[in-house]
């Protein structure tokens, strides 16, 4: 009944911002319209980063704790227990097409993911797309050589680290704006900058790259706990139950 009363209180709300909505598809977009103007005249070229970056900063900081608390929440489940051990991986047969097709595209997505990282401010992307492709081409590894290849390459501990850091560096950056006697995560703390390049923006491209960073290393993680699961760790009930 409280969810039920809740509810129809947010229906009502929801119905009657609706009703003071511009018409679809008409010639007047007064959000739309505002957002273009802040962020030109705070030199962001990308209105999307200058959205997520600047004039709602603060939300993305929920929207990246959210996925920080959902890859910790992971790590706790998976982690192993004293009824598992780990089974050392062994190499499977690759296809020679697989694996230079793999191999060949390794780089270039990781480039393109780094690309994507770095223009954030620019040009469409960012951080939270561009995380998610550096971090899965590190995964063709997996495909193309073996398990332990990527292991090489992905020492878990480094990038949980890594993830901590990156939210660390977007609250100080919030931080740091206070300090600076201004709001938290306000666009004031550096110059703009000249438009349409990688400097412009002020604090959008400093919060961006920690966005990548932050995606980047928790999409790493993730994966990575997952595939300890399904590769190295095994059940000790199990096999004594086979026995």
């Amino acid at each position: 009944m409280l969810v039920a009363v809740g509810g129809t209180g947010l229906a009502a709300l929801l119905v009657a911002a609706c009703l003071d909505l511009p018409d679809f598809g008409g010639d007047r977009h007064p959000y739309g319209d505002r957002a273009v103007r802040a962020a030109l005249a705070r030199h962001t070229a990308n209105t999307v980063a200058s959205v997520n970056f600047d004039q709602r900063a603060f939300d993305t900081l929920g929207e990246m704790t959210i996925l920080f608390a959902a890859v910790l929440g992971c790590v706790v489940l998976l982690r192993q227990t004293r009824d598992e051990h780990r089974a050392r991986p062994e190499p499977e047969p690759v296809a020679a097409p697989v694996r230079r097709y793999a191999l060949l595209v390794l780089p270039l997505a990781l480039l393109t993911g780094l690309y994507v990282i770095a223009h954030g401010q620019l040009s469409p992307g960012g951080g939270f797309q561009g995380g998610v492709v550096a971090a899965t081409a590190l995964h063709l590894l997996y495909l193309g050589a073996d398990y332990r290849a990527l292991e090489r390459i992905r020492p878990v501990g480094v990038y949980e680290v890594g993830d901590a850091v990156a939210v660390f560096a977007y609250l100080v950056t919030g931080l740091a704006c206070l300090i600076g006697s201004t709001a938290f995560l306000a666009n004031t703390l550096l110059p703009y900058g000249t438009f349409n390049t990688l400097s412009s923006g002020g604090t959008v491209p400093l919060l961006n790259a920690a966005i990548g960073m932050e995606v980047a290393c928790a999409v790493v993680v993730l994966l990575a706990r997952f595939l300890d699961q399904a590769v190295e760790i095994e059940d000790d009930t199990a096999e004594e139950r086979g026995k």
